[in-house]
């Protein structure tokens, strides 16, 4: 089970000046392509604070200069880990295309107001199981979940405001390092990944 890449170089003159904006060319890279089933799938990995580590797979919500933003119920164990131990690593393993995005940093919640504004976005289901999941806690059946969001619905129907769950919301992740891994045949690679140093970002090339 193995698959030779056949792609173009990553060069270090090909790279933006900063990782965001090299993120934003292959992510559009990615939406834009075909063969990549939803592009801002990422995995999120988190560990407790004496190094126990946990990842699952989250959407990503927005991203800017400031780095990448998810949401989540903040009583979930990703929230619980994060407040305890804000050093997180992120994936988005674009395996179609021959490349994957790989970011450590930190994470912190974002305001109220910024979790508020996205939870509007959100399809009117989903805000209700935003409130029907108490994430990450043991649960006796399905059931009992079914029965939850059907509560819900009945106390806010389509047409009603739904309030934003006290223990949801965002966290934005401030990237440290940034590496952008481009394959290659016989697994010779290209890993270019931006350091932050300061305020400015080193480039350097990591051996495949």
């Amino acid at each position: 089970m193995r698959e030779q890449y056949r792609t173009s170089e990553l060069s270090e003159a090909d790279l933006a000046a900063e990782p965001m904006s090299q993120f934003a060319r292959w992510f559009e890279d990615a939406a834009h392509s075909a063969a990549v089933h939803e592009p801002n799938a990422m995995v999120v990995a988190t560990a407790t604070p004496d190094g126990r580590p946990s990842t699952r797979t989250v959407l990503l919500k927005h991203y800017d200069e400031r780095g990448f933003v998810f949401f989540t119920n903040y009583a979930s164990r990703k929230g619980g880990e994060l407040d305890t131990n804000p050093h997180v690593s992120l994936l988005f393993p674009w395996h179609p295309i021959a490349r994957q995005v790989i970011v450590t940093g930190t994470a912190a919640r974002v305001g109220r107001d910024e979790t508020a504004a996205y939870f509007r976005t959100r399809p009117h289901g989903s805000q209700l199981g935003a409130w029907a999941s108490a994430q990450s806690s043991v649960i006796a059946s399905r059931a009992e979940l079914l029965a939850r969001y059907d509560e819900l619905a009945a106390r806010y129907p389509r047409d009603a405001r739904v309030p934003v769950p006290p223990e949801w919301g965002g966290f934005l992740v401030v990237p440290e390092a940034v590496e952008f891994w481009q394959g290659h045949e016989n697994r010779l690679h290209d890993r270019l990944r931006y350091v932050r140093e300061s305020s400015a970002w080193r480039v350097e090339r990591l051996s495949p």
